[in-house]
């Protein structure tokens, strides 16, 4: 297992990086957000040639393709492309077509096959995507075999997770999440983590970026989950922004309802009843959390807490210790990260809100018909398992048909319902600007780097 960096370290580089949105001053001119982007095939065909053709994009992760010859197609609007596990163990991607007459090769979504047949003329290719054989050779005469192997894509994984760019030449992943970001994700141990009870890709009838913008700001939870106020406080004094070049994070503190002035009893029945609807791993932290809660009781069984004890230490203190138990290595994990929200946006539009033990996925991409008004998302519940446990606890890939018929736990599902709804409201062509306040100023983050890559500057 690799050595967990000093933490101590990567938060404070972290913090030079970060700022509290109550620290900002309000400026209407910089909050606000053209809506064409929203609904304009215009702006979608610039997305398409400056961002989508060129950047590293999510397609998987590589336990999907354990053996060698096991294949999946990932798609972007009506490109196609391969990736495929050679012999060595590589992962490599290829356009999804023969270079004799354009057939597409691999159909069906995902398989495996020592060699990658064309049905249309019988040609074949090895697994790293040379020209093995020729039908007929008679037939077509002598040609440069060398030259005409499957075109190449990049294709690269970090953290488990399988990433695709369709430029041959783009720089390497790594250097394109950066180092910071690795870093302070690497304690996580998100590689081994598998897709539990949740995993499925379904469309939308939004544009994609309506989906991103949904995961980047808190503002919205009293007004689609008003089920969370007991258990996530937004404080312009504590919430933090962090900028990592392209991509972005923010830190909730995650505020037990104490702080609203509720007591501790009421307080511990809060997060015994609201905590999971958004933290599925809670259930199981649950029982010694309240055996944590018993042993500051007094002979009344009133609570009590010992001074620098809270009801939010103690949650702290249980999901440190329940992980532990289970055998995942938690050393290098701050305190704050047992419970505080983290949410990650990878540029373009890989989303994840990561916590101890768990994190969930959330990517939407434009619609293969090309309609801006539409998108495909995939979301993904991640937990971390004992090894011995991972095949059993795995969840395949759903794809929801007809769309609608899926039903997700609570606060998500607000979501889903919530975001058709800005996309009808952003369509109203009279509406030329979203202003937006100061705790979503991650949204318009996101978007100076969309305006970055459609202007070229990227």
């Amino acid at each position: 297992m690799a050595t967990s960096p000093n933490w101590e370290y990567i938060d404070e580089k972290r913090k030079e990086q970060s700022f509290r949105y109550g620290d900002r001053t309000y400026d209407e001119a910089l909050m606000r957000v053209s809506t064409d982007r929203y609904y304009s095939p215009e702006f979608q065909e610039s997305e398409r040639e400056n961002i989508w053709m060129k950047v590293w994009q999510y397609a998987g992760r590589a336990d999907e393709l354990p053996k060698p010859g096991d294949w999946k197609e990932h798609k972007i609007f009506d490109q196609s492309y391969i990736i495929i596990r050679g012999k060595d163990g590589v992962l490599r991607g290829f356009v999804n077509a023969c270079t004799h007459r354009g057939n597409k090769l691999c159909v069906g979504g995902k398989g495996n096959s020592p060699v990658l047949h064309c049905p249309f003329h019988n040609w074949s290719f090895e697994l790293t995507g040379k020209l093995r054989g020729i039908a007929r050779q008679d037939l077509v005469g002598e040609v440069d075999k060398d030259g005409l192997g499957l075109l190449p894509v990049s294709v690269d994984t970090w953290a488990g997770f399988i990433f695709i760019n369709p430029d041959p030449d783009a720089r390497p992943l790594a250097e394109y999440i950066g180092q910071d970001v690795m870093e302070c994700l690497a304690p996580y141990h998100v590689d081994e983590m598998v897709p539990v009870g949740m995993n499925v890709r379904e469309e939308l009838e939004c544009n994609w970026k309506i989906v991103v913008d949904a995961f980047q700001e808190g503002y919205h939870i009293q007004g689609v989950h008003p089920q969370m106020a007991d258990v996530i406080q937004l404080d312009a004094k504590k919430s933090e922004f962090n900028y990592f070049g392209d991509h972005h994070l923010s830190v909730s503190p995650f505020e037990a309802a104490d702080v609203r002035g509720l007591s501790p009893e009421q307080s511990v029945a809060a997060l015994k009843d609201k905590l999971p609807a958004t933290y599925h791993g809670a259930a199981e932290i649950m029982p010694l959390f309240e055996e944590m809660v018993d042993s500051v009781r007094n002979e009344a069984g009133e609570i009590v807490f010992p001074e620098g004890v809270t009801v939010h230490t103690l949650l702290e203190r249980a999901t440190r210790e329940q992980f532990t138990r289970k055998g995942l290595d938690v050393s290098g994990l701050s305190d704050e990260q047992m419970t505080y929200h983290y949410g990650w946006l990878l540029f373009p539009n890989f989303f994840f809100s990561v916590r101890v033990g768990e994190g969930t996925m959330i990517v939407s991409t434009p619609h293969p018909s090309g309609d801006p008004n539409k998108c495909v998302w995939e979301v993904v519940r991640l937990a971390w398992v004992p090894e011995t446990m991972r095949e059993q606890a795995r969840t395949p890939l759903l794809e929801v048909d007809p769309p609608g018929s899926y039903e997700y736990f609570l606060v998500l599902q607000q979501d889903y319902e919530a975001m058709p709804r800005t996309q009808l409201g952003v369509r109203n062509t009279r509406l030329k600007y979203a202003t937006v306040g100061s705790e979503e100023g991650l949204v318009v983050k996101f978007h100076r780097e969309i305006d970055k890559y459609v202007r070229g500057a990227a």
